[in-house]
Parts: C-alpha cells; structure tokens; sequence
C-alpha cells in the first residue's frame, strides 16, 4: 500500500517545519523523489558544466531510474517524517527539546569558561561537527574574546560527540551558481583567511583536543596549535587533490617544516590518512591517549597548565610566534588565493560533483 496523494502533499508541507538544515544529501534525495513522484523518470538534458546545483539535482534524479511514482510518494513521505523524528518536530511545529548549552551568540559552538580555561566544542555531532561559514565566523568570534579576555589563561578546542571535526560543510558550495561562483569564491577565500588568521594572531597558548577524526581544515590548523592531544581513535586526512582543492590553514609551510618535505607532501599531496600513532609520530600531535581514558587524562593537563603565571605563558608564546607570524600571514594569502581559483576551476566543480554523485548512490 503506498502513500495516497493526499499523504504526499501533507508532507510536502510538513518539510517547512523542520528546524535545521537537513544537509545536502537528504535535499538531494528529496527533490529527486519529489520530481519522480509528480514528473516520472528524469526527462530533461544534463546541466552544463558550470551549473553546479543543476548537475547535482539533475544526477540525483537521474539515479532513480524507474523507480514508480507510486514508490517515489511513499518514499518522499517516508524521508520527511525521519527528518521530523530526527529533529524532534511534532506536527503542530513544535520541538521536543530545546538545545540551550551554548550561550546565545554562538549556534555552532559551545563554549565554557571556568578556572582561566576557555573551552570551545563544535557541536553540531549529528554532521560529524562540518564547518558551515557560520561556524567559521563563530570559531573567529571566540578566538577573538578568549584572547582579549584578561581572565582567560589559554583556550582549547574539541568537538561534540564521536568526531573532532570532518572538515568543510560541502552544503557551504551547493547554493552556488555560474553566476555567482566567482564572487563566493571570492567570499569564501576572505573568509578562509580570517579564520586561520585568527589561529596565527591568537595570543595566548591553545590547546587541541582531537577526541576523533579530523577532516580537511580541522587537519592543517592544527599545526598553528600550541599543544595537540589526541585519543588513539582520531584520523587524520587531507583530501584536498581528491577534491580538486589545494592545501589551507599554512599546511604548505608547517607540515614540511614538523614532518620533513617526503612525508607532509604524502598527507597534503597524496591525501594520505594519517592514524593517531603516525600522527605523533610525525610531530602533528602531542601526545596520544587511550580513547577510555582520553577526556579524563586530557583535563588533568589542562587543568594543571591553568595554575602555571598566565602572563608568562602568554609573552612566551607570543615571542614564539612572533619569529614567523609575518611568514604565517604570508602563506596564508597565497593559500587562500589558489584556493578562491581552484573553486571556480572545472576540475574542483567536477570532483565535488563526483563526490556528491557517489553518496546519492550510497
């Protein structure tokens, strides 16, 4: 028995309810089982290559094949209602429960501040904590008041739930067009370049705490840390080339420089995925902790540096980076620059296509 007609557009408008953003996958598919439910199979020509979104839409579709209409409405309705559930929205719009741990300025973050030690968590576990622009914006604001905050001592950061962070939102590239990829490009790069800007000009120590896999930006930012610990569960990879993309976060200039030339160009050439063993191995994190233990060891430490002299620790640090910082700054624009041109190149759009391609058909 599948869904009557009447079911499909109750829950057409059902999905207005929803109180967050679903992420591209499940748009994906609902807009292809929409189109199959009222249109049938896929029955118009491919996007040109520049057209991002319609390529991504138009595969989506084409993926179902001749999957009925019949079967494309209960599907539809099936999808709408497990978003509801998973976001907790009952009929009327309401929501079950009510995230109030994070202060009010801050969505994509929650942040603590107790004995000296700021503490900063992407929390957004259910998308394995990506980075949406918001998130980056936010991460820029609390680096901005931990370090202007004389009662702060340092500041750490980690992520919610199983992962550290898997990198880049892909949902930040899908609201792009042919004729606005060049000025998000533009956008995107400037913004890229505040927020490593903010880890290079951080003036006090900070501390990662790498509670699972880190992707991507969450990867090569780690080397403008002071201290990096990290549970023997975390991974870590760069997959820049697969993406048609190019490294950030001055991992051009740091990587080489802790690891040796051979073995970061393996991670940021190659996309090598790095255990949490080669990880120390190679000088990109600290120390490593049995993934049992890991929030418990870690916050002996963090709580033992709060009670060392925070205007020593911090003049310290500050003479540390200052042999580089104009060079940091520097890799950091060129960084950002190749990265606003690989955005907009045929290779990038075709590899993010590609991407999105294969987890439709998972």
């Amino acid at each position: 028995m599948y869904a009557s007609d009447e079911e499909f557009n109750v829950a057409k408008e059902r999905v207005n309810l929803l109180k967050e953003d679903p992420g591209n996958e499940a748009k994906l598919e609902m807009y292809a089982l929409f189109k199959q439910a009222t249109v049938g199979a896929c029955n118009t020509s491919k996007p040109g290559a520049f057209d991002f979104v319609g390529k991504a839409k138009w595969q989506a579709w084409t993926n179902l094949g001749s999957l009925s209409q019949e079967e494309a409405k209960q599907k539809y309705v099936d999808i709408v209602q497990q978003l509801l559930d998973e976001q907790g929205v009952s009929v009327d719009g309401s929501t079950a429960t009510a995230d109030v741990s994070s202060a009010e300025e801050f969505k994509t973050l929650k942040i603590t501040a107790e004995n000296g030690i700021y503490k900063i968590v992407l929390n957004r576990p259910d998308k394995k904590n990506a980075l949406t622009f918001e998130s980056y914006n936010e991460l820029v604001k609390a680096l901005d008041i931990a370090g202007k905050d004389p009662s702060i001592v340092f500041a750490t950061l980690t992520g919610a739930g199983d992962y550290y962070c898997s990198g880049n939102d892909l949902n930040n590239f899908m609201s792009a067009t042919p004729e606005t990829m060049k000025d998000m490009a533009k956008e995107g790069g400037e913004l890229l370049n505040r927020f490593v800007s903010a880890f290079i000009d951080f003036p006090k120590p900070l501390i990662g705490l790498v509670n699972g896999p880190a992707v991507g930006v969450s990867v090569t930012t780690l080397g403008l840390f002071d201290v990096v610990y990290c549970t023997d569960k975390a991974t870590f990879v760069t997959p820049f080339s697969a993406l048609g993309q190019s490294p950030e976060g001055c991992s051009s200039y740091v990587f080489p420089k802790i690891m040796g030339s051979a073995k970061a160009n393996e991670v940021l050439l190659f996309g090598r995925k790095l255990t949490a063993k080669e990880a120390f191995d190679r000088g990109l994190v600290t120390d490593v902790f049995p993934d049992d233990k890991f929030q418990e060891e870690t916050q002996k430490r963090v709580d033992g540096y709060a009670k060392l002299p925070k205007n020593s620790m911090r003049l310290s640090k500050n003479l540390i980076r200052s042999t580089e910082k104009d060079l940091l700054h520097k890799v950091n624009d060129e960084e950002c620059t190749l990265l606003e041109e690989r955005w907009t190149s045929d290779e990038c759009i075709q590899a993010i296509m590609n991407f999105f391609t294969q987890k439709s058909k998972l």
